[in-house]
């Protein structure tokens, strides 16, 4: 029997083909394999192997029982009775806990999937900063590089000192100067993001004061795409998403045809487990050096404290106030992460040799990583195996059995066959909503929703159970309304389901499911009028718009 050594193991996907041709000479030599037919049956056989080989190399991370690396499958319950316990508050989406380079823990709570890309928000700046750190070691940037130097053609007539004195550092370490932060406001009002920004107003000396800038990140990418001649995922692809076996991500374009930058991108789970275990490794994979030598190290490190006003007290409880990197922010514990809105995490724990990757929507997005710190945390001891126990067991039997809240409700009721096939219009609201179809088939419920433009989108819905199908329509979104937004991207993977809260109270429940969001529609029927009251879960219960419908 042929076996790779444990260096060998490591070795890129061109080794895993080389070792198959060894393979298929020493099968020749044992066996003097002779007819036509075996030749062909051995042939087909190998094509198979090396195929699995190379997808073990390139594609999924390896697997492995907590226990085996250390990791205490008690603590990892604790931590999935937490987020039950305050699921109203803290809803997660996915988890992927990594020790020792093996994926020891993953959970996907229905109807998200391991399948599904979801979108990052700003942890996809650390994506950017990582273009620009592949752009400085290709020779063609530097950190030093003043910012209105790429892009003369967008410089106002008269460029302040400030502005003139912009490098591509302050960009990366979110200390441009601006404030407020101008990025939404921007990014909706402006067909020019790079003039805009030009134009704005620096209020604080370059490099100086932490501002929070995503509009700063959106410049960083654009001078990428600039001087590279490609997109951010042109550019990434054969550097950095290849070799990590990352495939399928997509990212928002602005007017101008670049990446965005500062948020948009969308990945798997497993994807974000990849970048942060890359970062771990100090920017290898596979025993080759992904990332330019020592650029972990340069970007992983505080380059600005946030908050220098603030008793130590305070920051010590505070994963926002300890330093911030290039699109990273330091965390406690000696960790480092990336972060997105509504509680996006690719947390690095060096010390542990860990990494937690976590998609949600949050509110209280300390109150989330506080939830990791009590909980999860605590399962990372020692690099001995433990013994397996019960827990580990139970663990696998949860992971396999995560689901968030469906529609409230009864399946069935009398008014059913009042309202089938019946519609309602509506006057002005703010949703721009126009009329509603209902359908109802068995268990499937369509819905569907005509826009004042006349837009049509039908979606589908399960009677206590999540149906899923996919719909142009946008969803809600942080950054809803900015020019151009999803341009260009495939239509949206959704999830529905509904449930009678009474006899004449319909809940329809729709999720995005490759974004953090969803949207709740609950229907009041009575005499020939339907009472709709519609919120986003983004709003965390604190807007809702009410409007009412008669039936035609």
């Amino acid at each position: 029997m042929l076996r790779l050594s444990k260096n060998e193991s490591k070795n890129s996907s061109h080794y895993a083909a080389a070792t198959w041709f060894e393979i298929l000479s020493l099968f020749f030599n044992q066996f003097k394999m002779k007819s036509a037919k075996a030749l062909f049956l051995f042939l087909l056989l190998g094509l198979f192997f090396e195929t699995s080989i190379l997808a073990q190399v390139g594609g999924s991370l390896p697997r492995s029982s907590p226990e085996a690396q250390g990791v205490s499958s008690t603590h990892l319950l604790n931590f999935l009775d937490a987020a039950a316990k305050f699921s109203s508050k803290y809803e997660f989406h996915s988890l992927m806990v990594l020790r020792h380079g093996k994926v020891v823990a993953e959970a996907w709570w229905a109807p998200y999937r391991p399948d599904l890309k979801h979108t990052l928000y700003s942890c996809s700046k650390s994506f950017t900063a990582t273009a620009v750190g592949f752009a400085i070691a290709e020779g063609k940037l530097r950190l030093s590089d003043k910012v209105i130097t790429f892009f003369s053609e967008y410089v106002p007539k008269e460029v302040s000192p400030y502005l003139e004195a912009l490098t591509i550092k302050d960009l990366l370490t979110m200390s441009v100067g601006m404030d407020p932060d101008p990025s939404f406001t921007l990014a909706v009002t402006d067909d020019n993001w790079i003039k805009a920004f030009f134009n704005t107003p620096i209020l604080n000396q370059p490099g100086t004061k932490f501002l929070y800038n995503s509009m700063g990140t959106y410049v960083a990418g654009a001078i990428v795409q600039k001087v590279t001649g490609q997109t951010l995922v042109q550019y990434l692809k054969p550097r950095l998403f290849d070799p990590l076996g990352i495939g399928g991500m997509d990212w928002e374009t602005d007017l101008l045809g670049y990446n965005v930058g500062g948020w948009g991108l969308r990945l798997k789970t497993e994807d974000m487990a990849k970048f942060a275990q890359l970062f771990l490794q100090k920017g290898q994979w596979n025993g080759k050096q992904i990332l330019p030598k020592g650029w972990v190290e340069e970007a992983s490190t505080m380059k600005i404290l946030q908050k220098p006003e603030i008793t130590q007290e305070a920051r010590d409880k505070d994963d926002w106030a300890q330093g911030y990197c290039y699109q990273m922010w330091r965390s406690r514990h000696n960790s480092y992460r990336g972060d997105g809105a509504y509680g996006q995490y690719m947390l690095v724990l060096p010390e542990q040799d860990a990494v937690i990757a976590v998609t949600a929507e949050v509110a209280d997005m300390q109150g989330e990583i506080d939830l990791i710190w009590d909980n999860l945390f605590p399962a990372f001891g020692g690099d001995s195996a433990l013994p397996e126990n019960a827990d580990t067991d139970l663990l696998r039997q949860r992971l396999k059995k995560l689901e968030l809240r469906k529609a409230k409700g009864k399946v069935d009721s009398p008014m059913v066959s009042q309202l089938d096939k019946k519609c309602f219009q509506f006057s002005s609201n703010d949703l721009q909503l126009k009329q509603m179809d209902f359908d109802f088939e068995g268990d499937v419920f369509t819905l569907t929703l005509i826009e004042q433009d006349g837009k049509k989108y039908p979606i589908k819905f399960g009677a206590n159970r999540w149906e899923t199908g996919t719909t142009k329509r946008l969803g809600p979104y942080l950054v809803s309304g900015i020019k151009n937004q999803f341009v260009g991207l495939p239509p949206a993977k959704i999830a529905g389901s509904y449930g009678w809260i009474d006899e004449n109270t319909l809940q329809l429940k729709l999720r995005y499911i490759e974004s953090p969001h969803s949207e709740t529609f609950t229907c009041q029927f009575d005499a020939g009028k339907v009472k709709v009251v519609y919120e986003k879960s983004n709003d965390f219960g604190g807007k809702k718009i009410e409007m009412i419908g008669e039936q035609k």
